[in-house]
């Protein structure tokens, strides 16, 4: 397994001899603009409402990103995760035919909408090429949930379970995810954003540490972080904090174009 951070949550992951695209968010430098002028009607704190998004670049040219990807995931439809068109269109720089999953029926039709012919929703557990697709649960706010999320596990034969544990904080579901499933590898988001009604939308430090104690030796990756404008801690902030809370040692947080190896 090899797992290539490229911007926000979107990763390339080679696994079981195939390459997955998890949420595709291509957009170039402060393409969707700020809280204040894109109309998501998200309400954050002042400080934040005028810092374009993305904060930061593609590592490299977005064909590169997308050479050889075989399949993407979308935990859910949220502008820092997929491009977002004003007419609800989604995946603007994506072959059409591209296999797409898709968190739900709802999110597999706003696909096809967009004119992709291989959409499949992971309301139920799918396959692709052998490898299980496996939907799980996720809390997305620890106020009120910011719309449905939801994790996924890969799992092969020849592989370590891995477990991206999508938009969530920690709470009772995700620990019963990393029981059940003991992967060997879990990808947290957690730049711990936050907005005001929904209070902290992803993990902070305190609860990568949650996780990589209940994971029992899995590596867990720290993905989602220096790209949206209600994020709260930077990487330097988290390598403290997890330093201080004695788990940076289970820690991988790649920098945007890192590539981290797993093997099986």
């Amino acid at each position: 397994m090899r797992i290539q951070q490229i911007r926000n949550a979107t990763l390339r992951i080679e696994y079981a001899g195939r390459t997955f695209l998890t949420e595709p968010w291509l957009a170039g430098r402060g393409e969707f603009g700020t809280f204040r002028t894109s109309g998501a009607g998200f309400r954050c704190r002042p400080e934040m409402a005028d810092i374009p998004m993305p904060a930061c670049g593609l590592p490299f040219d977005r064909e590169q990103v997308l050479d050889g990807v075989d399949a993407c995931i979308c935990t859910h439809i949220h502008p820092d995760h997929i491009d977002m068109a004003p007419d609800g269109t989604v995946g603007r720089y994506l072959r059409r035919d591209m296999p797409i999953f898709a968190q739900s029926m709802e999110d597999a039709r706003a696909f096809v909408r967009s004119g992709f012919e291989n959409v499949t929703a992971m309301y139920e557990n799918s396959a692709f090429d052998g490898i299980e697709v496996i939907p799980v649960p996720a809390r997305h706010g620890t106020k009120i949930p910011c719309g449905p999320a939801c994790g996924v596990i890969l799992r092969h034969p020849e592989e370590k379970t891995l477990y991206i544990a999508g938009d969530t904080i920690w709470y009772g579901a995700v620990a019963r995810t990393v029981r059940d499933f003991a992967p060997g590898v879990i990808v947290v988001n957690a730049c711990a954003a936050e907005l005001l009604d929904e209070g902290r939308l992803i993990m902070d430090d305190a609860d990568v540490e949650k996780v990589v104690r209940a994971g029992s030796g899995a590596r867990v990756l720290v993905s989602h972080m220096e790209a949206v404008a209600h994020a709260t801690i930077s990487r330097e902030e988290m390598r403290r904090r997890l330093v201080s809370r004695g788990v940076w040692d289970m820690v991988d947080m790649p920098d945007d174009g890192e590539i981290c190896e797993y093997p099986a």
